[in-house]
């Protein structure tokens, strides 16, 4: 969430990782991020118990912005800025 605005932001790209593991949410993330301009925002949805972790890394390793991170149940959904 946007704490300035107290909005979400709106993701440019989807990623559904749902019924993937280690490492397919994270490779995906990379391929779909690898496409994406600066600035742009991506949404991915897992529920690989490591992608929350997995994820976060890539975006540190990276240099990108982790936006906000949701869970429901067994899944999370990340937004990443790029």
């Amino acid at each position: 969430m946007n704490t300035k605005t107290g909005k979400t932001a709106k993701p440019d790209k989807e990623l559904d990782c749902v019924g993937l593991f280690c490492p397919e949410p994270v490779y995906r993330t990379r391929m779909e991020l690898d496409k994406l301009a600066r600035g742009q925002v991506l949404e991915v949805v897992a529920d690989d118990p490591a992608a929350e972790g997995d994820i976060k890394s890539l975006a540190k390793r990276l240099g990108l912005q982790i936006l906000e991170v949701k869970k429901d149940g067994n899944s999370v959904t990340i937004l990443i800025k790029k």
